[in-house]
């Protein structure tokens, strides 16, 4: 399966919506085990947030030599790639240590109910 990423979300890859919408888009594909490539041709614009529900979040349910045999990132500038490996580091952080995790989950909702 190949997504092109800017027809699905034109050239700023920034919010947690359109990651999601990607994550949609590829994750029961990776889950049976599915080749996915992810095409960023023409996009410009990269950010964490993005990233973080895009892919971030498929460290989750895989491990990440499975991640990295299945998934396949293409045509990205060198700005989105070192977004993208401080995010994918930063998930296998949290999703490989339950201490770290819970010390972000805290910090998160504390910071939600402040606002």
């Amino acid at each position: 399966m190949k997504v092109d990423v800017f027809k699905e979300v034109g050239e700023n890859c920034i919010t947690l919506e359109d990651g999601h919408k990607i994550y949609d888009m590829i994750h029961s594909e990776l889950s049976s085990g599915n080749n996915v490539e992810l095409d960023f041709e023409n996009v410009k614009i990269f950010a964490s947030p993005f990233f973080n529900s895009a892919i971030g979040r498929l460290l989750k349910d895989f491990k990440p030599e499975d991640l990295n045999r299945l998934l396949k990132i293409t045509n990205i500038t060198s700005t989105g790639m070192s977004v993208l490996r401080r995010v994918i580091e930063n998930a296998k952080e949290y999703y490989s240590n339950p201490e770290m995790r819970k010390a972000v989950d805290d910090v998160l909702l504390e910071q939600s109910e402040s606002l």
